[in-house]
């Protein structure tokens, strides 16, 4: 059975033909098959969402199938039946769960005792369908309509800014490393990829480098990329984040050192004066919005790839 809980739970060969899967999909929306026709896939939500919510119940329909949202706090999970029994009772009702939570381990166990595929629709550690979608978006701005959209990747520069201890910077290091990007992760000393990230990369071979100099790490990127300071769960630390963080916020004048043609990159909601400015929000090559719309169009292609791939 196969998941997609992380970004390398897919080879850089699958990466490309996930790629170019979004990209016909994209093309022909509303004119291409239905690999979901028949099938009902449960959304476990564990987190308030929006564009997570709306592409994959979307995608799922525009696929032929049916999503069943599921709030945690309406179903038994939240009053504390264990995942694997939920895992269990789930497998006999539906074709495919799509999970929003806190815990990786929560989708591991859920991907254990369920026969199966499930989606990590972001948990605290890792955000996979939003770093594929960002790589895409980037892609298919150097690629163009036909070109290799993997082989546009090589050896491109990330520069993620903020917090670098928490999912999206996690996944840019996973991410990055499938899809033979240079990462450069810039954050106060205390906010520092974590070990597991660090054994996760060393197994998987992505190299990443931490830097606490912000100018030092968007110099000559292609893509610059940052995040929320406080993320969901972490309001009651929103204050001293702010102050910790302040130095890494994505300016105007920042922006202006990476390569001529970068991007800018957030996978949103952004907090305009925080962690970026309204400038830079508003900036030409701010492609925030583009990111989002194909997180429809990739998640699509992920969902295709393992209803082809299911036993």
């Amino acid at each position: 059975m196969r998941h997609f809980l992380q970004e390398t739970d897919f080879s850089r060969a699958e990466a490309g033909q996930v790629f170019a899967l979004a990209r016909r999909f994209k093309q022909e929306r509303g004119h291409h098959e239905k690999p979901l026709a028949g099938q009902t896939w449960a959304m476990i939500f564990g987190k308030s969402s929006t564009r997570t919510r709306v592409s994959f119940e979307v995608g799922i329909h525009e696929l032929g199938g049916n999503p069943l949202f599921l709030n945690t706090s309406d179903i038994q999970i939240g009053r504390g039946e264990t995942i694997a029994d939920t895992a269990r009772v789930l497998s006999r009702f539906v074709h495919g769960l799509i999970v929003r939570t806190h815990a990786q381990s929560d989708l591991s166990d859920l991907a254990a005792h369920g026969g199966l595929p499930v989606v990590n629709a972001l948990t605290d550690f890792l955000h996979p369908c939003q770093i594929y979608a960002d790589a895409f978006t980037a892609a298919e701005r150097w690629a163009g309509p036909q070109g290799d959209l993997l082989a546009a990747l090589q050896g491109r520069k990330v520069a993620f800014l903020g917090d670098t201890s928490f999912n999206m910077a996690n996944s840019w290091i996973l991410g990055g490393g499938l899809f033979g990007m240079q990462v450069v992760l810039a954050g106060p000393a205390g906010h520092k990829p974590g070990k597991e990230i660090e054994d996760l990369a060393k197994q998987s071979g992505a190299a990443f480098r931490f830097t606490s100099d912000p100018l030092e790490a968007v110099s000559g990127a292609d893509i610059v990329y940052t995040d929320v300071w406080a993320s969901m769960g972490q309001e009651n630390e929103a204050a001293e984040r702010r102050n910790r963080l302040r130095p890494y916020q994505v300016t105007a004048k920042l922006f202006a050192t990476a390569n001529p043609g970068a991007l800018f990159m957030h996978c949103l909601p952004a907090h305009a004066g925080e962690e970026v400015t309204q400038e830079v929000l508003d900036h030409p090559r701010c492609v925030i919005f583009d990111e989002a719309e194909n997180r429809l169009h990739v998640q699509k292609a992920i969902l295709a790839m393992l209803a082809r791939n299911r036993g």
